[in-house]
């Protein structure tokens, strides 16, 4: 029996197949690559020694879908596939509802027509909103997204709450992760963002290599120390290593599960730029930019719940987090296209 990993070509998927690879699960890998590269499964494979078998498809494809799970014995799936810029979310709203309910509708669908139940999805905390309470716990009523992006990730949660309802067969883990950075350790797999980078650490990395001139920091305004906003920055190994532990949940029946990952930690954004320049003795020229619509000042999580139910919690401290992205990115200065 196999794990269905879609979107497994990608930053959070690669090394979530790693983890699970090195722990004696099987998986195959679905991509279609949009947002990706078929040369992170060689150094996956490389990494742990195993082959990866990888379908060229799209969860929009049922037939594609269906071929998959008919040539594979899959027991259950880890959904990551989906787009996640959220600036091109708002400039391309039914893009980003066609591909990510729609497909996910049409994944849904084939699991159970196979008999498959059990899921593992890929949330985020950017379905808390502009959040009631700090740190954020998953008893934290959900608020209006603010962008399309967003709205996919809370509609999802709401179709799989009431498939789960309707069907109590099913059992359904929606994972809110925080703010993913760093990467494997062997400097090999890593975030390759395509274009202008969304995310902090990605566009630290390509200062530090000389891809860009300077980092742009939106707002030094807010009502936070050091008037950056704070946010809860975790190691993608340590992210990896909570699908893992959803894994090992799903064979509790646990019906539907919610849980944050996180380290409980908020982090600045300064915060971050200043231990990057630290840990690996580099200077980050920075200005500050205006607020971005849609930040908001203060977001980190109360992981209590994933050590309660799941026993997993974060090993790696930002340190970490920043020196191995920098060894990626120095050792990939153009990531999979060296």
């Amino acid at each position: 029996m196999a794990i269905l990993v879609t979107g497994g070509a990608g930053y959070i998927g690669s090394h979530t197949v790693v983890e699970l690879q090195n722990r004696g699960y099987d998986v195959v890998v679905i991509d279609n690559l949009q947002n990706s590269s078929e040369k992170v499964l060689g150094r996956v494979e490389a990494i742990t020694g195993k082959k990866v078998p990888f379908c060229l498809t799209d969860i929009r494809d049922r037939i594609g879908l269906e071929e998959v799970f008919s040539k594979y014995e899959i027991d259950s799936v880890i959904h990551f596939a989906g787009l996640k810029a959220v600036g091109e979310s708002v400039a391309k709203p039914w893009e980003y509802y066609e591909n990510n309910i729609g497909g996910t509708l049409v994944l849904l669908d084939v699991m159970r027509r196979h008999g498959v139940k059990d899921i593992i999805f890929s949330s985020s905390a950017t379905v808390y909103g502009d959040p009631l309470e700090i740190p954020i716990t998953e008893n934290c009523p959900k608020q209006p997204c603010t962008n399309p992006y967003g709205w996919t990730k809370s509609m999802l949660e709401q179709i799989m709450t009431d498939i789960q309802a309707a069907d109590p067969e099913w059992n359904v883990v929606l994972l809110r992760y925080f703010n993913p950075i760093g990467a494997h350790e062997s400097g090999t797999i890593g975030e390759n963002p395509n274009g202008i980078p969304n995310n902090l650490m990605p566009y630290i990395t390509q200062v530090a290599v000389g891809k860009r001139e300077i980092l742009n920091i939106f707002g030094n305004d807010y009502d936070t120390p050091d008037g950056t906003c704070i946010r809860d920055y975790i190691h993608v190994v340590d992210l990896a290593l909570g699908h893992v532990a959803a894994i090992k949940k799903l064979q509790e029946n646990p019906g539907l599960f919610v849980c944050n990952l996180g380290t409980g930690i908020g982090y600045s954004v300064l915060d971050v730029v200043n231990a990057f320049m630290e840990a690996n003795n580099l200077t980050i020229p920075y200005r500050f930019a205006p607020r971005r619509p849609g930040d908001v000042p203060v977001n980190y999580s109360d992981p209590s719940k994933a050590l309660r139910e799941m026993g997993w919690k974060t090993q790696f401290d930002l340190r970490k987090m920043c020196a191995d992205s920098w060894n990626w990115q120095k050792n990939n200065p153009n990531g999979y296209e060296d």
